[in-house]
């Protein structure tokens, strides 16, 4: 079966990036379909992504699981979050956006960013200065410039 990398981290839900990544990997995944590298879930590690964005909505990640598969839109499925674990004021969905999208630029991320791109041969790559950024390289896209604010 081929694989395919899931959607970039940058596409919003109700104003929420990565969700839809995080539920495009989960798809990806339970169809066979997500490449063996691609670290999904909670369990591996507590500063990844996906354990991020289910304790920002304060949900079980295997029932997000089980509610991804079932079926519906990512904004019906978000919903579903919002219902069964909280529901962020949009301030905090700003601060979640801008830490994310900031996550090793700076940060005490930094030193695994680096090696990170040393590992995959990234390492003369000035343009990759976030996670976001070696996801988008990795999987074929241009790296957004980093903007403050």
């Amino acid at each position: 079966m081929q694989t395919q990398t899931p959607c970039t981290d940058y596409i919003e839900t109700k104003g929420l990036i990565y969700f839809a990544r995080m539920l495009d990997k989960i798809r990806l995944k339970a169809a066979g379909k997500l490449p063996p590298d691609y670290f999904v879930g909670v369990d591996d590690d507590p500063t990844m992504f996906d354990a991020r964005c289910t304790r920002f909505l304060a949900v079980d990640y295997n029932e997000l699981v089980d509610r991804t598969l079932k079926g519906g839109s990512d904004e019906e499925i978000l919903e579903w979050c919002f219902e069964s674990g909280r529901k962020p004021s949009e301030e905090e969905i700003k601060i979640w956006n801008a830490f994310l999208l900031k996550r090793g630029w700076r940060d005490e991320a930094s030193a695994d960013l680096k090696a990170a791109k040393k590992r995959e041969g990234l390492e003369d790559r000035d343009d990759i200065q976030t996670w976001v950024d070696l996801h988008d390289v990795e999987e074929g896209r241009t790296p957004r410039p980093l903007t403050c604010g």
